[in-house]
């Protein structure tokens, strides 16, 4: 059972590591204006999710897991329409991201069965860790898409597959 338990720590924290990667090249493609920009009343700025995902991320793995206060202000996080800059959101999503992932590594086999009630959900650690990374994911894909929509490029993460390079980095897929 231990190995399941760190392959599946392992697997998470790998995946969280590359979203973030994947959300660091795309905002990096993004002007300011474009990070915040909105396609209609009804979405989200690229900005506006990656406050969202810290704000998640922290709830659920540094709060609901770890322990931490939860200080999180959700709807904050979507109301938001600039005043956070390119740097500030990364450094922000990176930190939160990693203290997340080193509360996963650090996490005992046994805890993963442990009950735990974030954002009032009374749900296992590992389902927690799962909701996470899933939850990441959706919003990553998001991300890339707004990105793709304001640039018109290609972000190449799967080039590989079709014979254009390695992939690698940030298009690197997990076993």
């Amino acid at each position: 059972m231990a190995i399941l338990a760190s392959a599946f720590k392992e697997f998470s924290t790998g995946k969280l590591r590359q979203f973030v990667e994947r959300i660091e090249f795309c905002l990096g493609k993004l002007s300011e204006e474009q990070i915040w920009a909105r396609p209609n009343a009804a979405s989200n700025s690229a900005g506006n999710l990656c406050l969202h995902l810290s704000g998640n991320v922290r709830q659920w793995i540094l709060a609901g897991v770890a322990g931490q206060p939860d200080l999180r202000r959700r709807d904050e996080e979507f109301a938001a329409q600039g005043g956070v800059g390119r740097e500030q959101l990364l450094v922000r999503l990176r930190g939160t991201v990693e203290e997340a992932c080193a509360v996963i590594e650090g996490l005992p086999e046994t805890r993963l069965l442990e009950v735990v009630k974030p954002q009032n959900y009374e749900v296992t650690v590992l389902a927690a860790v799962y909701h996470v990374v899933e939850h990441f994911a959706m919003h990553t894909g998001q991300i890339l898409l707004l990105t793709k929509a304001a640039t018109g490029e290609d972000l190449g993460f799967y080039r590989h597959l079709s014979g254009g390079g390695t992939g690698g980095g940030a298009g690197e897929p997990l076993p």
